[in-house]
């Protein structure tokens, strides 16, 4: 991992901590865009895991992309929620229970979200799948 990718990674976790502890007042536009914490639960551990994920408003739903930065291995949040699609939502202040379902490629809603979460976040997925092979999926999470 070079000294950028270290950073961001420093930054991404602190930006978390920050937007946890201060209950969603700080956090929610920290980054220029808007973010939720998203809460899994580990498909092994069962310990709940916490990411602050850029997101895209769809129709009653939100949209989160499994970029992982563009590295050839899914994030270990998509593969929690895989296991236990039952997650738990942080957007500003506001907290709610929600359902992910995951969009492939090939899904033929895929390519119009890929275009509305990519634009919210600048043209920055495009740039993280020219990284990888790996087909980036998409979460769509439905307030439960």
């Amino acid at each position: 991992m070079g000294v950028s990718s270290k950073l961001q990674h420093w930054f991404l976790r602190f930006h978390g901590w920050v937007y946890r502890q201060s209950g969603g007042a700080l956090g929610h536009h920290m980054i220029g865009v808007p973010t939720l914490l998203l809460e899994t639960t580990g498909r092994q551990s069962g310990v709940t895991r916490r990411n602050a994920l850029v997101y895209a408003a769809d129709q009653g739903t939100l949209v989160v992309v499994a970029s992982n930065d563009g590295q050839d291995r899914p994030p270990a949040w998509l593969l929690n929620l895989r296991a236990s699609p039952k997650v738990e939502l942080l957007r500003g202040r506001q907290r709610t229970a929600a359902r992910a379902g995951v969009v492939e490629r090939g899904d033929p809603e895929y390519p119009r979200l890929w275009r509305l979460v990519n634009d919210t976040n600048h043209g920055r997925y495009d740039v993280y799948q020219s990284r990888t092979q790996r087909p980036i999926p998409l979460v769509v999470l439905t307030p439960a």
